[in-house]
């Protein structure tokens, strides 16, 4: 790595070509950087939140905690980590197990994309790497779901490399530090906010630094109604010297979501109706490319809007190659994904299933008893979906 006062000779010359009125140079300061350190990592010995991935912060556990934390809470994260740790405690554990046993872990976290990406780079690294989690910056950066931040992450945390780390709370810290309007999403903004994050690193304990802005952002310096008072760098805080912390960092623009109404059919094998235990249901494996890839459902639409239940049954036929015949509504489903917010119409519908195999429909469909869905991973409504038809009042025995 390059010196301290080297790279401040560097980032002086950037600001020379990037000059910007919404942000101050104290962070060029080694005076002000230093202080700064000191009383965070101070406040962070004192103060940190006992989490599992710091009690044995190896490169394997601290990589698992980051892809958990991508867009999720520390609180939801917890449980979900323990139980992964539980059954796949090595990274060839990982690597041996089928990508559903993976996603059956990670139901109810949320961006499967994240859970595959996991299991396709624990399988790298037992073909690559020997099973050894690589400890290089490159070799970290090309596996598979993992960015600038992560790698950065997992190296400092883990092997006290000094990498610097950029993520939504050391975003909205680093700005308040030096005063930055700028929306964290402009890339100027972000440009300026690596450069920072690498000139506050100490030449060692990279990793409890970054740890500690980022606990700092969850804790203290929240979005909104920032703990000034509590902040144990709040005299060195150009956003509060100047009254700015509820306008820092400037406001990003909003996501429009679309209405969307869609529709979900429970279809009853006829054979077995009217016996709880051995009822079986209509699902199927969500293909890849689309939303929940790898997890089950129930039929339903999803790559349309339809007004009408009739126009959404005739659309799912099709797509099955049975015709479905609706017939009472079940429930309503309220969720949002990606860009839509979406009215799920949940019905109970009939079809003449095929009976000339063993399964009685082909793949990606096939029946599965209530009990045989508690085994699978199964899409955030296709759970919600389960979950009523196992209640004694859901009335679709008979439907």
């Amino acid at each position: 790595m390059r010196s301290a006062s080297t790279a401040s000779l560097d980032f002086e010359a950037w600001l020379d070509s990037h000059d910007s009125p919404d942000h101050d140079r104290i962070w060029l300061d080694s005076t002000w950087r230093a202080a700064v350190r000191r009383d965070l990592l101070r406040w962070f010995r004192r103060e940190s939140r006992d989490l599992p991935w710091r009690v044995e912060s190896t490169t394997y556990r601290v990589w698992v905690s980051e892809i958990m934390l991508q867009q999720t809470q520390v609180a939801t994260v917890v449980d979900y980590y323990h139980r992964f740790m539980k059954s796949f405690p090595t990274v060839r554990d990982l690597a041996d197990a089928s990508e559903q046993t993976v996603l059956s872990h990670w139901e109810g976290l949320g961006y499967y994309r994240r859970a595959r990406s996991l299991h396709a780079a624990a399988r790298k690294i037992v073909d690559e790497h020997g099973g050894e989690f690589p400890e290089t910056y490159p070799e970290v950066l090309a596996l598979p779901g993992v960015g600038r931040y992560t790698a950065g992450a997992i190296l400092s945390i883990a092997c006290d490399q000094r990498l610097p780390i950029l993520e939504g709370n050391t975003q909205r810290v680093f700005s308040r530090w030096v005063a930055s309007r700028a929306p964290v999403t402009e890339r100027a903004a972000t440009t300026l906010l690596w450069k920072i994050a690498e000139a506050m690193l100490p030449t060692r304990d990279a990793g409890s630094f970054n740890q500690a802005a980022m606990e700092l952002g969850a804790l203290i310096c929240r979005p909104t109604s920032p703990h000034c008072t509590q902040c144990p760098v709040s005299k060195h805080c150009q956003a509060s010297r100047l009254g700015l912390q509820e306008v820092i960092p400037g406001k990003v623009k909003k996501l429009k979501y679309e209405d969307r109404k869609e529709y979900a059919f429970v279809v009853l094998d006829r054979e077995v109706a009217g016996v709880a235990t051995k009822s079986r249901y209509l699902i199927r494996l969500l293909p890849e490319g689309g939303r929940w890839a790898g997890l089950w459902d129930f039929p339903r639409t999803s790559d349309q809007s339809y007004r009408k239940i009739e126009d959404a049954s005739r659309g799912l036929s099709a797509e099955i190659g049975l015709p479905l015949k609706v017939k009472d509504k079940l429930l309503t489903i309220q969720h949002a994904v990606t860009r839509f917010k979406i009215k799920l119409n949940v019905y109970s519908a009939t079809c003449k299933l095929p009976r000339n195999t063993a399964l009685r429909v082909s793949k990606p469909w096939r029946l599965a008893t209530l009990e045989e869905m508690k085994d699978l991973p199964m899409s955030v409504t296709g759970r919600k979906i389960a979950d009523y038809l196992a209640r004694p009042s859901s009335g679709t025995e008979s439907s």
